[in-house]
């Protein structure tokens, strides 16, 4: 079972608490009536699917019920840190040399 830091409540619980958003970091058309239909589908659909270190978004769903971010590592499910919805993305090296 995974444990997750929620950053709002400060509280590390169990999975089951939370519930997966999807890719961290990704920025609404600001004209999505403009834009093809390639285009949207490229914006809805097409996500990184990264092996290793992984920007997520997580909900806090039976808690607070906020949004959150987290980098977590595909591989080994292992989360690096989580960190507050608007928040700049850290650091990934030193993220990593933290941990040594």
């Amino acid at each position: 079972m995974l444990l997750i830091h929620c950053p709002y409540c400060d509280e590390t619980l169990p999975e089951v608490e939370f519930t997966y958003a999807g890719e961290a970091h990704i920025a609404r058309p600001e004209n999505p009536s403009e834009m093809s239909d390639d285009a949207w589908q490229q914006f809805l659909f097409m996500r990184d699917n990264v092996k290793g270190d992984h920007f997520e978004r997580w909900r806090h769903l039976h808690g607070c019920g906020r949004f959150f971010n987290a980098v977590r590592n595909t591989v080994t499910d292992k989360f690096l840190t989580t960190y507050k919805a608007g928040a700049p993305r850290p650091d990934l090296a030193a993220l990593k040399e933290g941990q040594k």
